[in-house]
């Protein structure tokens, strides 16, 4: 409708005379101007009411309006935009507008379309609110704080509001239309506030009952990601949430849920554990999904070769994943023939693509035991060949540790001297203060262990073993004369020649009782013994002082003995006999 001033409607009156005649006609006109004359200036335009308009022209920021005043009325454009950007009305549109201002700075009428349609839908809006009713909208802006909801007027949606549990992406939302509770309004200041969480919270709560009512352990069933932590996911079923634990998410390895689900995803799962007294659900997501270690055994047959990629680096091996839900352990000892890794980390890397051997697989125990070594050629083979029993060698003394040293023969694989194989004689050897690293030395192969991985040297094989003919040297009643090396508590040691030593027991060294040896013999005296007994085997020869003392008295008694027993033969002899007869014996004899 356009505003009519009296210039316009005198024109009009005059037309109309001048084409129809007569007195009651003009009379009829000049009434008719009359009283539009008078409508005109008697309509009352009061701030704050409603009034209908017609839309006479559109801008960027404002849309013209004219409600039937002397002046046009002015609207912001944003209130006609609809979520995207876009108008809802065109012009000649005719509109609902509340009138707020009368005449702004610039001389025009200040109207609102939001707040009209505020005042005419309030009714509707509170009476939802008090009873509880829902309202439909839909969510055109994100605003601080949460979203705007156009339910016929402008709502606020808190982001507390929107969801059960806490929504970061509110963007999602724009355009969608749902239903929500008015929550709180004020009819003075027009705000209205607005909850979906209600409505869901209502629907969750119904269903919740009917879910725990149906719920069985064993059965499959479809649930929304509601939320996920380092332990795993809890999965709305309907209005009951189940924990779906990290270890039951794959078969596989799962480095975090994130990796797998996402809040929101809609998946299928399977009832675990089911307590119904306190609404307790465990769930399984790999459990829908076919275990991949009942074909293992005739997939990843031993002696194989296959591919995978390092998904775990440890001190002791790697785990390599051969498929979704199968790892092999390539033990740091699989790695190489030489047993030189210090750390896995040397040799591989994690996410590498490799190639292995299998060697054991234990289905019952979900293992499968791999190689790398095996798909190298075995440098033993050729060292078995190489290095005889027997054979002469000389080396570098690379490492020295408490058992023994390592020499290097120019091999990928070290030869050891054990402690043992150093000296046919010496006792309580000590590596590190016969060796010195860098020393060049000789020594004779003793063993070279395939199987075990042992390469294995001595020097005392250079030597004959002192003790191989030590019966011959000194056999049991020799008589030796040598000194005294160290004085014990139970006897007195004394040194036969270099190396080799025997045992003077505290009982064997004197005819009278001895209650410290030290009383009898000193270090460094020279002895006589005799050897009692050898042991070669245990490297010990047992020798007595006193039995070299009882033997002279022996021999002493012996040969006195032997006289006295010839004298009385020949008295014996003589005896009854004539001078003659004597002298005849004695010719005889």
């Amino acid at each position: 409708m356009t505003s009519t001033n009296s210039s316009d409607i005198q024109q009009g009156w005059m037309k109309d005379f001048d084409i129809v005649f007569g007195e009651d006609v003009e009379e009829k006109k000049v009434t008719e101007f009359g009283e539009l004359l008078e409508s005109s200036k008697t309509k009352n335009f009061r701030e704050g009411e409603i009034f209908k308009g017609t839309v006479i022209k559109i801008t960027d920021d404002f849309v013209t309006v004219d409600i039937g005043y002397k002046q046009e009325g002015l609207v912001i454009a944003r209130e006609f935009r609809n979520y995207d950007g876009t108008l809802k009305i065109k012009v000649e549109d005719v509109i609902d507008v509340y009138l707020e201002k009368l005449e702004s700075n610039l001389g025009n009428l200040v109207l609102s379309k939001d707040k009209a349609e505020i005042l005419q839908a309030w009714d509707r809006i509170s009476a939802a609110c008090e009873n509880g009713e829902a309202v439909e909208g839909t969510v055109i802006a994100k605003v601080k704080g949460g979203l705007s909801v156009d339910i016929g007027v402008k709502a606020f949606l808190p982001g507390s509001q929107i969801d059960i549990r806490p929504t970061r992406n509110l963007d999602k939302y724009i355009g969608k239309t749902m239903e929500y509770k008015v929550i709180k309004f004020n009819k003075k200041r027009g705000n209205i506030v607005l909850s979906r969480r209600a409505i869901l919270q209502d629907e969750r709560n119904r269903l919740r009952g009917e879910t725990l009512g149906q719920i069985q352990e064993g059965m499959i069933v479809k649930g929304i990601v509601k939320n996920i932590t380092d332990y795993g996911a809890f999965i709305d079923l309907g209005g009951v949430d189940g924990l779906l634990h990290i270890t039951d998410m794959s078969w596989g390895r799962v480095k975090h849920p994130s990796n797998l689900l996402s809040v929101g995803d809609e998946i299928e799962v399977k009832i675990l554990r089911f307590d119904s007294e306190k609404e307790r659900v465990s769930l399984g997501l790999k459990q829908v999904q076919p275990n991949p270690w009942e074909s293992a055994a005739s997939k990843y047959v031993v002696g194989t070769k296959v591919n995978g990629e390092v998904v775990s680096v440890k001190d002791y091996g790697v785990f390599v994943e051969l498929d979704d839900g199968i790892e092999g352990l390539i033990h740091v000892s699989e790695m190489s023939w030489t047993n030189k890794v210090k750390h896995p980390s040397k040799i591989v890397e994690m996410s590498q693509k490799i190639e292995a051997q299998v060697l054991e697989v234990d289905v019952d125990n979900k293992r499968i035991s791999l190689g790398l070594k095996q798909l190298q050629e075995n440098p033993w083979d050729a060292l078995v060949d190489k290095y005889p029993v027997g054979l002469e060698v000389e080396g570098t003394i690379k490492s020295i540790v408490e058992f023994g040293a390592f020499v290097d023969l120019g091999e990928e694989m070290d030869a050891l001297i054990h402690v043992s194989d150093i000296s046919w004689t010496k006792k309580n050897i000590r590596p590190e203060a016969e060796f010195s690293m860098g020393d060049k030395i000789k020594g004779k192969v003793l063993s070279v262990d395939k199987e075990n991985q042992k390469f294995c040297i001595g020097t005392k094989q250079l030597e004959e073993d002192p003790w191989k003919r030590i019966e011959e040297r000194y056999p049991v009643g020799t008589v030796v004369e040598s000194s005294v090396v160290r004085v014990t508590d139970f006897g007195a040691f004394v040194e036969l020649e270099t190396g080799i030593e025997g045992l003077i027991h505290i009982s064997e060294l004197s005819e009278e009782r001895v209650e410290k040896p030290s009383d009898v013999v000193k270090k460094a005296d020279i002895v006589k013994a005799m050897v009692m007994s050898v042991d070669k085997e245990a490297k010990k020869i047992a020798l007595s002082m006193k039995a070299v003392g009882k033997a002279d008295d022996v021999k002493a008694l012996k040969t006195y003995k032997t006289e006295e027993f010839r004298a009385a033969t020949l008295a014996d002899k003589f005896k009854g006999l004539s001078f003659d007869d004597k002298k005849e014996d004695k010719k005889e004899e």
